[in-house]
């Protein structure tokens, strides 16, 4: 099996506890090479100041290619630019742009007046305005706000034809379901990268509710699994398990990336990728 090249996820802390957890979970994962760290914004852009602070001391401080996440919520054009271009100023030059979860409570994305409609427009303006690479989100399965599954399709090929480098996915549970949706992007004329999107499932019911409100396909031999595990005190043994074999399943079928949403707690997502053969890189100047 080839060794494919991996990317993690963080979320910005919002305690210092957290602070604490979130460094824990870099120097945990640092040593696994990854291609980039990327860093979310909370639903609304809630976390703006925290995401910017946590890219730019990851960026400082670990020595690891950091990759913010940029949204259209809540915000002037001027106002996202102005964030854009101070990361670029702190060494920063990967995006991931978004159009972004509106604020809890709200009915659906509402443009600010001033700001960016769809995502489309934050990448045309990245792409005239400064030298970043543009990673956008894509859905193998339907959004919840797509009218069908090839409205998902069309919108990825117009983020690429706006400038987008790369497209990370959305998490699913079967391999399936990413390779259904690479299909129909080649069909479509897509030739840029594709990676999927894996969620290592470190809590069950918070991962199911998760699922749920993101539209992705909850297999019910997959409820089964964790019920019976549950119950006998495996959860993590599954986990690690059920992950690892959709990574294999999908570095079977080419896929060479995979970007793995952490949520800062980093161990599943370590012994996925020791048994897919991601293991530390120890550099020569720390051999004595």
């Amino acid at each position: 099996m080839t060794t494919p090249a991996v990317s993690f996820e963080f979320f910005p802390p919002q305690t210092l506890d957290a602070s604490f957890r979130l460094w824990d979970t870099v120097q945990m994962l640092a040593p696994l090479d990854p291609r980039f760290v990327s860093v979310t914004y909370g639903a609304g852009g809630t976390t703006r100041d925290l995401t910017r602070e946590a890219v730019n001391t990851i960026h400082k401080h670990s020595g690891l290619r950091t990759a913010a996440h940029l949204t259209c919520v809540d915000a002037t054009r001027a106002e996202t630019l102005a964030i854009a271009q101070d990361f670029k100023k702190a060494g920063v030059n990967d995006i991931v742009a978004l159009r972004g979860d509106p604020p809890k409570g709200s009915e659906g994305f509402t443009a600010h007046p001033e700001g960016f409609a769809n995502s489309c427009e934050l990448i045309s303006a990245l792409k005239e305005t400064g030298d970043f690479t543009i990673r956008v989100g894509a859905y193998p399965e339907k959004h919840p706000e797509a009218a069908d599954a090839a409205a998902d399709v069309d919108w990825l090929k117009r983020k690429f034809e706006a400038g987008a480098d790369e497209a990370l996915t959305q998490f699913f549970f079967e391999a399936d379901s990413f390779l259904r949706f690479r299909d129909a992007c080649a069909k479509a004329g897509i030739d840029k990268p594709i990676v999927p999107g894996i969620l290592p499932i470190e809590n069950w019911k918070g991962v199911r509710g998760f699922a749920q409100r993101c539209g992705t396909t909850i297999p019910a031999w997959l409820e089964d699994a964790f019920a019976k595990a549950e119950r006998d005190g495996r959860t993590d043994l599954l986990a690690t398990a059920i992950c690892t074999e959709l990574c294999s399943d999908l570095i079977d079928e080419g896929v060479d990336s995979l970007h793995f949403y952490t949520l800062n707690r980093p161990e599943l997502t370590r012994d996925v990728c020791h048994a897919l053969g991601v293991t530390p890189q120890v550099k020569l100047e720390n051999v004595a």
